[in-house]
């Protein structure tokens, strides 16, 4: 490892390689492992996000400390959530190495991130990430809904579910994850990251998705009903609303929702706001 420096240095490819040759690491799929090993990337991520100095930032899946490197050149705190023991034991090292300045605003969680119910220190106000593209929508999801202080943030995904995110009513791509994410926040696709700055180099094209936190709908309606309504009319995504819902209800009570939800019995939830979706889960029975 290079000689401390009282300015924080970001990660190129022979530093990730011999990071991960100290820990006889080997990338796997199964944990969505590739490396950004392009400083050039991290510090655009970090500078599409917004964050500055006044803000807590949540990082998931960290990895050998790339992206964390340049969050902690702005940020003015940075928690880490890593599912990898070895990776999170050796976070901290080099942290105070790269960024000797800045290893007193770090912290390092060893969790998963699916299975987190708090982060630790003052609340977080910002998300940014190079999320696992295996788990990325459940996790994303999961951060949304267990920290009520995020204000905003910016994931890195795999290009196609970047476009489910972002996606509007009507459109092929819009499904579950679209009326989800929407729920929370506003929803916009932040651009395209290649292959060659990842190590190793992934099969898929990487997307980056920002996202804004709004108030959620006013409902009496838990979002768990809500939710079940969602993935009803998206289980089966070609059939009308008003044969979906039945799993749901039985028929007579589909109609009424959806009679007073003011929604046409044969669309499709490809076509429906979240706004709609909360308007039919207030009219069927609980």
């Amino acid at each position: 490892m290079p000689e401390p420096s009282a300015t924080p240095r970001l990660l190129g490819a022979a530093d990730v390689r011999n990071l991960a040759a100290r820990l006889d690491l080997r990338p796997t799929k199964q944990r969505g492992q590739n490396f950004v090993i392009d400083g050039n990337t991290v510090r655009r991520i970090v500078r599409e996000s917004g964050v500055g100095a006044d803000d807590v930032v949540v990082e998931v899946g960290p990895g050998l400390g790339s992206l964390t490197l340049a969050l902690l050149e702005v940020a003015g705190r940075v928690v880490a959530i890593e599912v990898d023991d070895r990776l999170a034991a050796l976070l901290p090292e080099t942290i105070a190495t790269y960024a000797p300045g800045r290893a007193d605003r770090f912290e390092v969680v060893l969790a998963d991130a699916m299975r987190v119910t708090e982060v630790p220190g003052p609340a977080p106000t910002a998300l940014v990430a190079n999320l696992p593209y295996n788990v990325s929508v459940p996790v994303l999801l999961h951060l949304l809904a267990l920290l009520p202080s995020l204000e905003r943030g910016l994931v890195m995904v795999q290009s196609e579910v970047a476009d489910r995110l972002a996606a509007e009513p009507g459109s092929k791509v819009y499904g579950v994850p679209s009326v989800k994410a929407a729920w929370y926040a506003d929803v916009r696709r932040a651009g395209a990251i290649g292959r060659n700055v990842f190590w190793p180099a992934p099969n898929v094209d990487s997307g980056l998705v920002a996202w804004t936190r709004r108030e959620p709908p006013t409902t009496d309606v838990s979002r768990e009903r809500v939710f079940a309504v969602v993935d009803a009319a998206f289980a089966q995504r070609r059939k009308a609303l008003r044969g979906v819902l039945r799993s749901l209800a039985p028929s007579e009570a589909v109609d009424a929702a959806l009679a007073s939800a003011g929604i046409d019995p044969l669309a499709r939830g490809e076509t429906l706001t979240i706004d709609d979706f909360v308007r039919i889960a207030e009219g069927l029975p609980a």
